[in-house]
C-alpha cells in the first residue's frame, strides 16, 4: 500500500481505509457519470479494481481521517489503465487536491509501463490534458457498448 502526504491531507492505496458510503454517495447522487449506481456495483468495483486511491483529510494509518475524494484505475498493471470515478467532495475543491491526485495516479510505479491509459471526461480535459491525456489518435479503432440508463430501476418501465 502507497501513501502520500502534504498539508494535512494523505493519499492512499489501502482500499481498507476507504468509505464506501462517501464513494457511494458521490457517484450514487452528484456524479453524471454513475448517477443512480447501486451500492452494491460500487462495492463490487472497488474491490475488483487494481488501484483505487482514496484523498483524505488526516492520515489513515494514525488517526480517523475522513475521505474527501477517490479515484480508481482499471488495469491489469502491464498494458492498459482506465481512469474512472474521479472526484474530489465539493468542500475540498480549489487546494490543488484533483491535481495532487491525478500527478500521484500517473506517477505510480505500476502504472509507468501501460502502453495505453485511457479515461473518459465531460467536463475536465483542461485538468487531464497537464499529465498526458489527449483526445485519441484514431477514435475509428475504439468500439463500445453502452448500456445508457443501466442505474435506472426496472420497476419504472411500462
Amino acid at each position: 500500500m502507497n501513501f502520500w502526504e502534504r498539508d494535512g491531507f494523505t493519499i492512499s492505496t489501502n482500499k481498507g481505509y476507504l468509505d464506501i458510503e462517501v464513494v457511494f454517495n458521490y457517484l450514487n447522487n452528484e456524479s453524471y457519470w454513475a448517477n443512480g449506481i447501486p451500492k452494491e456495483t460500487v462495492t463490487k468495483s472497488i474491490e475488483n479494481t487494481a488501484l483505487c486511491f482514496g484523498v483524505y483529510k488526516g492520515n489513515p494509518k494514525v488517526e480517523p481521517a475522513q475521505l474527501i475524494g477517490f479515484a480508481r484505475v482499471i488495469s491489469d498493471l502491464a498494458t492498459f489503465a482506465y481512469l474512472a470515478d474521479v472526484f474530489i467532495l465539493e468542500p475540498y475543491r480549489g487546494l490543488g487536491l484533483s491535481k495532487w491526485l491525478i500527478s500521484t495516479i500517473i506517477e505510480h510505479a505500476e502504472l509507468q509501463r501501460v502502453r495505453r491509459f485511457l479515461l473518459a471526461t465531460n467536463d475536465a480535459h483542461s485538468l487531464y490534458s497537464q499529465y498526458g491525456f489527449e483526445p485519441l489518435e484514431s477514435p475509428q479503432l475504439f468500439m463500445q457498448i453502452a448500456r445508457k440508463n443501466i442505474y435506472k430501476s426496472s420497476t419504472t418501465e411500462t
